[in-house]
């Protein structure tokens, strides 16, 4: 009985606050269904790593060491994303690889805000990268640059993600008027050959391990996983991948993210600056995207609808759902949804290989 009541007085008020901060994790995974894959284990392993003496904190740790220090679980991820992924609207358009290219705008923009507040590069670098709306890529480049503050950046990654409904169309509405947000867009499906959706991962990855090598790994292990979907003889492997794969490492990875949620370390100044530079990251990204169609319409015959462009960034495929929507809200005739699938598919290579770039340019300076 006095080891309980010696727990009860060992609790600090920081770590009251981490269990609410757990709390509406899991609010959010489970009422409003916002990444609840990694957001119910990620809140629940927030309130389970702030009990007092807490026995799962070594083990989390060690689980930690094992799985995400060594970018483990984030690559494996990447598999069942990229199993998950059909390229097929990308390819009847390629040049929808230039939305994917404009959308990365805010990650190289907060970069520079990060280091103007006092941040060190690597860690600048390292939160740049939540612009990309992409949990895995975030991982990767804040252990590989070996940022103090990975928890932080995890979890203000995810949340911009599961944010996307909310945060993508304040944005969209601020910087389009509703007669952009109307344009209709043809879709003229073409015929994309086996062989072309076999090549097209093994090109790419090829492409992207000569232009920026720091992200091999990255594009491989997506690549990968969408071979084993095109490739047509491993539909078990690429099932599983989808399905069993992502599953489990995204409940490992959120689970064994949450020992970086100690109070002690977690409740500190830089912990609200990371988050507040994250959804600036987050939104210039949208805004660059959107601006780039823009652009676009300046000096095209056939205008896009710009919003296509805020479907660049990775959070895939919520966010060409949430353009869409938008686009059927504007006018209940006008369907984009495979225009912003394939921008938004670009979005998902580009910010992998954004982040190899981050790696290339800041590595060699720390």
């Amino acid at each position: 009985m006095s080891q309980i009541f010696g727990n009860v007085l060992d609790m600090t008020w920081q770590m009251a606050a981490m269990w609410a901060i757990g709390a509406v994790m899991i609010y959010l995974a489970i009422r409003k269904e916002m990444e609840p894959t990694l957001l119910l284990p990620m809140g629940f392993g927030c309130i389970l790593c702030n009990l007092p003496h807490s026995g799962a904190v070594e083990v989390l740790e060690t689980l930690f060491q094992a799985g995400v220090a060594n970018e483990l679980f984030p690559l494996l991820l990447f598999i069942g994303i990229g199993a998950m992924i059909d390229f097929g609207p990308l390819l009847a358009d390629p040049k929808l690889l230039l939305f994917g290219a404009a959308a990365q705008f805010g990650i190289f923009f907060t970069l520079s805000m990060a280091s103007l507040l006092g941040f060190e590069l690597r860690d600048a670098a390292s939160i740049a990268i939540i612009g990309a709306a992409d949990g895995p890529t975030s991982i990767f480049v804040a252990n590989t640059l070996k940022s103090q503050y990975t928890a932080a950046i995890i979890v203000a990654a995810y949340s911009y993600m599961a944010l996307v409904p909310i945060v993508q169309p304040f944005c969209i509405r601020l910087v389009t008027t509703k007669k952009e947000r109307m344009i209709r867009m043809d879709y003229t499906p073409g015929e994309i050959s086996r062989t072309t959706r076999i090549l097209f991962p093994i090109v790419v990855t090829v492409i992207a391990g000569l232009v920026a090598p720091d992200s091999v790994a990255l594009v491989g292990f997506l690549m990968f996983g969408n071979l084993l979907r095109e490739c047509g003889v491993l539909r078990a492997l690429s099932e599983a991948a989808q399905n069993i794969l992502a599953n489990l490492i995204s409940l490992l990875l959120g689970l064994t993210v949450a020992v970086r949620m100690q109070a002690d370390s977690f409740l500190v100044p830089e912990t609200l600056m990371i988050l507040a530079l994250g959804l600036v990251a987050f939104m210039f990204d949208t805004f660059g995207g959107v601006f780039f169609g823009k652009l676009i319409n300046l000096f095209a015959k056939k205008k896009v609808n710009p919003m296509i462009g805020a479907a660049g960034i990775s959070a895939f495929p919520m966010s060409s759902r949430v353009i869409a929507k938008m686009a059927k809200e504007e006018d209940p005739y006008n369907f984009i949804l495979m225009q912003a699938a394939g921008a938004n598919v670009a979005g998902q290579v580009a910010s992998v290989i954004a982040g190899g770039l981050v790696l290339a340019l800041v590595g060699p300076m720390i």
